[in-house]
Protein backbone atom coordinates (compact mmCIF):
# COMPACT_ATOMS: atom_id res chain seq x y z
CA UNK A 1 0.00 0.00 0.00
CA UNK A 2 1.48 3.18 -0.96
CA UNK A 3 1.66 5.94 2.05
CA UNK A 4 0.74 9.20 1.79
CA UNK A 5 4.74 10.39 1.90
CA UNK A 6 5.33 8.56 -0.69
CA UNK A 7 2.27 9.48 -3.26
CA UNK A 8 3.57 12.59 -4.45
CA UNK A 9 6.45 10.96 -5.70
CA UNK A 10 4.78 8.09 -7.04
CA UNK A 11 2.95 10.12 -9.64
CA UNK A 12 5.80 12.07 -10.63
CA UNK A 13 7.58 8.53 -11.29
CA UNK A 14 4.70 7.26 -13.09
CA UNK A 15 4.81 9.97 -15.56
CA UNK A 16 7.97 9.72 -16.24
CA UNK A 17 8.08 6.56 -17.13
CA UNK A 18 5.31 7.71 -19.40
CA UNK A 19 7.74 10.55 -20.93
CA UNK A 20 10.71 8.03 -21.47
CA UNK A 21 8.36 5.67 -22.99
CA UNK A 22 7.07 8.27 -25.69
CA UNK A 23 10.54 9.47 -25.88
CA UNK A 24 11.95 6.14 -26.38
CA UNK A 25 10.00 5.28 -28.93
CA UNK A 26 9.51 1.41 -30.16
CA UNK A 27 12.74 0.86 -28.52
CA UNK A 28 11.48 1.40 -24.86
CA UNK A 29 11.74 -2.19 -23.30
CA UNK A 30 11.12 -1.39 -19.89
CA UNK A 31 11.31 1.48 -17.49
CA UNK A 32 11.81 0.33 -13.96
CA UNK A 33 10.95 1.94 -10.49
CA UNK A 34 14.14 1.00 -7.87
CA UNK A 35 15.52 2.05 -4.59
CA UNK A 36 13.11 3.11 -1.65
CA UNK A 37 10.16 4.07 -2.68
CA UNK A 38 9.62 0.59 -4.65
CA UNK A 39 11.69 -1.00 -1.74
CA UNK A 40 10.94 0.54 1.15
CA UNK A 41 12.11 3.24 3.48
CA UNK A 42 11.20 6.20 1.09
CA UNK A 43 11.94 9.90 3.02
CA UNK A 44 10.33 12.82 1.83
CA UNK A 45 13.01 15.33 0.99
CA UNK A 46 15.36 12.84 1.05
CA UNK A 47 15.01 10.08 -0.76
CA UNK A 48 15.26 10.11 -4.41
CA UNK A 49 13.31 8.72 -7.58
CA UNK A 50 15.39 5.79 -8.84
CA UNK A 51 14.44 5.03 -12.31
CA UNK A 52 16.13 2.06 -15.00
CA UNK A 53 15.00 2.57 -18.66
CA UNK A 54 16.12 -0.47 -21.02
CA UNK A 55 15.78 0.37 -24.06
CA UNK A 56 17.05 -1.80 -27.64
CA UNK A 57 19.80 -0.17 -29.50
CA UNK A 58 21.21 2.79 -28.53
CA UNK A 59 19.93 6.39 -27.31
CA UNK A 60 20.05 9.29 -30.33
CA UNK A 61 21.29 12.37 -29.40
CA UNK A 62 18.00 13.78 -29.54
CA UNK A 63 16.75 11.37 -27.39
CA UNK A 64 18.92 11.83 -25.03
CA UNK A 65 18.96 15.43 -25.16
CA UNK A 66 15.36 15.35 -24.69
CA UNK A 67 15.32 12.99 -21.44
CA UNK A 68 17.74 15.62 -19.73
CA UNK A 69 15.15 18.13 -20.55
CA UNK A 70 12.66 15.72 -18.89
CA UNK A 71 14.59 15.58 -15.53
CA UNK A 72 15.81 19.13 -15.16
CA UNK A 73 12.26 20.18 -15.72
CA UNK A 74 10.50 17.59 -13.58
CA UNK A 75 8.34 18.18 -10.50
CA UNK A 76 9.73 15.67 -8.22
CA UNK A 77 7.04 15.74 -6.00
CA UNK A 78 7.95 14.62 -2.07
CA UNK A 79 11.21 13.58 -3.38
CA UNK A 80 14.81 15.16 -3.08
CA UNK A 81 15.60 14.42 -6.42
CA UNK A 82 15.68 12.10 -9.83
CA UNK A 83 17.88 9.67 -11.08
CA UNK A 84 17.94 8.04 -13.87
CA UNK A 85 19.67 5.12 -15.54
CA UNK A 86 19.23 4.49 -19.34
CA UNK A 87 21.13 1.39 -20.78
CA UNK A 88 20.56 -1.28 -23.92
CA UNK A 89 18.62 -4.36 -23.57
CA UNK A 90 21.49 -6.22 -24.40
CA UNK A 91 23.99 -5.11 -21.54
CA UNK A 92 20.39 -5.45 -19.28
CA UNK A 93 20.65 -9.14 -20.55
CA UNK A 94 24.43 -9.75 -19.94
CA UNK A 95 26.02 -7.83 -17.77
CA UNK A 96 29.89 -7.41 -17.38
CA UNK A 97 31.72 -5.94 -14.21
CA UNK A 98 31.76 -2.74 -15.90
CA UNK A 99 28.80 -2.65 -18.76
CA UNK A 100 28.29 0.10 -20.82
CA UNK A 101 25.29 2.57 -19.96
CA UNK A 102 23.96 4.82 -22.34
CA UNK A 103 23.30 7.94 -19.71
CA UNK A 104 23.24 8.44 -16.62
CA UNK A 105 21.05 11.67 -15.36
CA UNK A 106 21.07 13.07 -11.75
CA UNK A 107 19.27 15.73 -10.44
CA UNK A 108 20.07 16.55 -6.42
CA UNK A 109 18.30 18.58 -4.20
CA UNK A 110 17.67 20.61 -1.91
CA UNK A 111 18.36 23.92 -4.46
CA UNK A 112 20.64 24.92 -5.42
CA UNK A 113 20.48 21.28 -6.88
CA UNK A 114 23.18 19.41 -8.38
CA UNK A 115 22.80 17.71 -11.79
CA UNK A 116 24.83 15.26 -13.58
CA UNK A 117 24.74 14.29 -17.27
CA UNK A 118 26.83 11.09 -18.19
CA UNK A 119 26.49 9.84 -21.48
CA UNK A 120 27.82 6.92 -23.97
CA UNK A 121 29.97 5.51 -20.49
CA UNK A 122 31.89 2.33 -22.50
CA UNK A 123 32.55 0.82 -19.11
CA UNK A 124 30.23 1.59 -15.78
CA UNK A 125 31.79 -0.15 -12.67
CA UNK A 126 28.67 1.08 -10.60
CA UNK A 127 26.05 -0.19 -12.88
CA UNK A 128 26.02 -3.64 -12.11
CA UNK A 129 25.37 -3.15 -8.61
CA UNK A 130 22.01 -0.26 -9.59
CA UNK A 131 20.98 -3.43 -11.88
CA UNK A 132 21.21 -5.74 -9.66
CA UNK A 133 18.78 -3.54 -6.98
CA UNK A 134 16.30 -3.06 -9.71
CA UNK A 135 15.95 -7.07 -10.73
CA UNK A 136 15.79 -7.48 -6.60
CA UNK A 137 13.13 -5.04 -5.93
CA UNK A 138 12.28 -3.02 -8.87
CA UNK A 139 8.49 -2.57 -10.38
CA UNK A 140 8.21 -2.15 -13.74
CA UNK A 141 6.09 0.97 -14.16
CA UNK A 142 5.78 0.52 -18.06
CA UNK A 143 6.78 -2.49 -20.24
CA UNK A 144 8.78 -6.01 -19.38
CA UNK A 145 9.03 -6.56 -15.77
CA UNK A 146 12.48 -6.16 -14.06
CA UNK A 147 12.77 -9.94 -13.83
CA UNK A 148 12.43 -10.16 -17.64
CA UNK A 149 14.88 -7.56 -18.61
CA UNK A 150 17.47 -7.84 -16.13
CA UNK A 151 19.76 -10.87 -15.51
CA UNK A 152 21.04 -11.39 -12.53
CA UNK A 153 24.59 -10.12 -11.28
CA UNK A 154 27.08 -11.78 -9.52
CA UNK A 155 27.27 -10.77 -5.79
CA UNK A 156 31.08 -11.52 -5.72
CA UNK A 157 31.04 -8.39 -8.47
CA UNK A 158 29.14 -5.81 -6.06
CA UNK A 159 30.80 -6.86 -3.00
CA UNK A 160 34.00 -6.16 -4.98
CA UNK A 161 33.05 -2.48 -5.89
CA UNK A 162 31.76 -1.64 -2.54
CA UNK A 163 34.83 -2.59 -0.90
CA UNK A 164 36.20 -0.43 -3.60
CA UNK A 165 34.08 2.62 -2.10
CA UNK A 166 35.02 1.13 1.17
CA UNK A 167 38.17 2.15 0.96
CA UNK A 168 38.29 5.04 -0.79
CA UNK A 169 35.92 6.42 1.79
CA UNK A 170 38.53 5.36 4.80
CA UNK A 171 40.76 8.25 3.44
CA UNK A 172 37.38 11.06 3.18
CA UNK A 173 36.27 10.89 6.79
CA UNK A 174 36.58 14.04 7.56
CA UNK A 175 33.89 14.93 4.33
CA UNK A 176 30.82 16.21 6.86
CA UNK A 177 28.82 16.85 3.82
CA UNK A 178 28.97 12.98 3.00
CA UNK A 179 29.29 11.77 6.21
CA UNK A 180 25.58 10.00 6.46
CA UNK A 181 25.66 8.51 3.00
CA UNK A 182 29.24 7.17 3.60
CA UNK A 183 28.16 5.48 6.77
CA UNK A 184 24.48 4.27 5.67
CA UNK A 185 25.86 3.07 2.34
CA UNK A 186 28.90 1.10 3.95
CA UNK A 187 25.80 -0.64 5.99
CA UNK A 188 24.20 -1.68 3.11
CA UNK A 189 27.57 -2.86 1.59
CA UNK A 190 28.30 -5.07 4.45
CA UNK A 191 24.83 -6.23 4.86
CA UNK A 192 24.70 -7.31 0.77
CA UNK A 193 28.10 -9.29 1.23
CA UNK A 194 27.23 -11.14 4.61
CA UNK A 195 23.71 -11.56 3.56
CA UNK A 196 22.59 -11.46 -0.07
CA UNK A 197 20.54 -9.01 0.67
CA UNK A 198 19.60 -5.62 -0.63
CA UNK A 199 17.81 -2.90 1.81
CA UNK A 200 17.20 0.71 2.52
CA UNK A 201 19.31 2.83 4.53
CA UNK A 202 17.47 2.51 7.07
CA UNK A 203 16.67 -1.42 7.14
CA UNK A 204 20.77 -1.53 6.71
CA UNK A 205 21.86 0.70 9.46
CA UNK A 206 18.95 -1.48 11.97
CA UNK A 207 20.84 -4.66 10.76
CA UNK A 208 24.21 -3.02 11.34
CA UNK A 209 23.69 -1.84 14.56
CA UNK A 210 22.11 -5.04 15.77
CA UNK A 211 25.33 -6.86 14.69
CA UNK A 212 27.75 -4.36 16.70
CA UNK A 213 26.06 -1.36 19.15
CA UNK A 214 28.67 0.06 20.00
CA UNK A 215 28.83 1.99 16.39
CA UNK A 216 27.52 5.21 17.26
CA UNK A 217 28.12 6.85 13.79
CA UNK A 218 25.45 5.02 12.41
CA UNK A 219 22.86 6.06 15.04
CA UNK A 220 24.30 9.87 13.95
CA UNK A 221 23.97 9.13 10.66
CA UNK A 222 20.35 7.67 10.81
CA UNK A 223 19.38 11.02 12.84
CA UNK A 224 21.00 13.46 10.11
CA UNK A 225 19.45 11.64 7.06
CA UNK A 226 16.08 11.40 8.87
CA UNK A 227 15.41 13.99 11.39
CA UNK A 228 18.37 16.36 11.36
CA UNK A 229 20.99 17.28 8.92
CA UNK A 230 22.72 19.45 11.05
CA UNK A 231 23.26 16.16 13.37
CA UNK A 232 27.01 15.39 13.11
CA UNK A 233 28.68 12.56 12.41
CA UNK A 234 31.71 11.64 14.37
CA UNK A 235 35.01 11.26 12.54
CA UNK A 236 36.17 8.57 14.08
CA UNK A 237 32.82 6.91 14.08
CA UNK A 238 32.98 7.04 10.10
CA UNK A 239 36.47 5.34 10.42
CA UNK A 240 35.21 2.60 12.97
CA UNK A 241 32.05 1.45 10.82
CA UNK A 242 34.11 2.00 7.67
CA UNK A 243 36.70 -0.48 9.11
CA UNK A 244 34.62 -2.72 10.32
CA UNK A 245 32.57 -3.12 7.01
CA UNK A 246 35.95 -3.85 5.01
CA UNK A 247 36.64 -6.41 8.05
CA UNK A 248 33.83 -8.51 7.59
CA UNK A 249 33.28 -7.98 3.78
CA UNK A 250 36.60 -9.74 3.85
CA UNK A 251 35.93 -12.61 5.37
CA UNK A 252 32.88 -13.40 2.75
CA UNK A 253 35.29 -13.06 -0.06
Amino acid sequence: MVGVDELPALIVATSLADSIVDIAGDSARSVILHGSLSAGGFHPGRSDIDLLAVIDGRLADAQAAALERLVRQADVGSAAGIDLHVVTSEVAAAPTRAPAMELHLGRYGPPPEEFEVERRQAASADLPAELSMARAHGRALRGAAAHEVLAPVPADWIVDRGRHWLLTWRSLTDDAESAAFMVLTACRIWRFAVENVHCSKAQAAAWALDRDPSLTAVRQAVRRYQHDPATVVDEQGIADVLDTALRETARVR
